[in-house]
């Protein structure tokens, strides 16, 4: 199974929630407090843009009731903010938590 993108992720859970580029966009909001509008949703879903924000892509889990966490991994952004600053605690932690991440995805138990 070939593996999703950002775009095709959003496209798919806006679809199943029957709505449509232009409710959605309408939902999302920037940080001004403005919301995004269509085409740039149409971008995002088409691969051509991606979100630059960590806001931008909390916000768009939010308006599609999906888990950020997977939209910050399905954006290149790994982890948002307040994960990065905690990975500041140094390597070992840091090294300690991948692993258990990679363990917990593979559902192996090993790392």
């Amino acid at each position: 199974m070939a593996e999703k993108t950002f775009g095709e992720t959003i496209a798919q859970a806006r679809k199943a929630l029957r709505l449509s580029q232009k409710e959605l966009a309408a939902r999302v909001l920037k940080e001004d407090g403005t919301s995004i509008t269509p085409q740039y949703l149409n971008d995002i879903e088409h691969d051509r843009r991606s979100p630059t924000t960590d806001h931008m892509v909390a916000a768009l889990a939010r308006a599609l009731n999906q888990s950020a966490e997977y939209f910050f991994v399905l954006a290149g952004k790994m982890q948002p903010a307040d994960v990065r600053k905690a990975a500041r605690a140094g390597p070992e932690r840091t090294n300690e938590a991948m692993l258990a991440f990679r363990r917990a995805l593979s559902g192996t138990g090993k790392s």
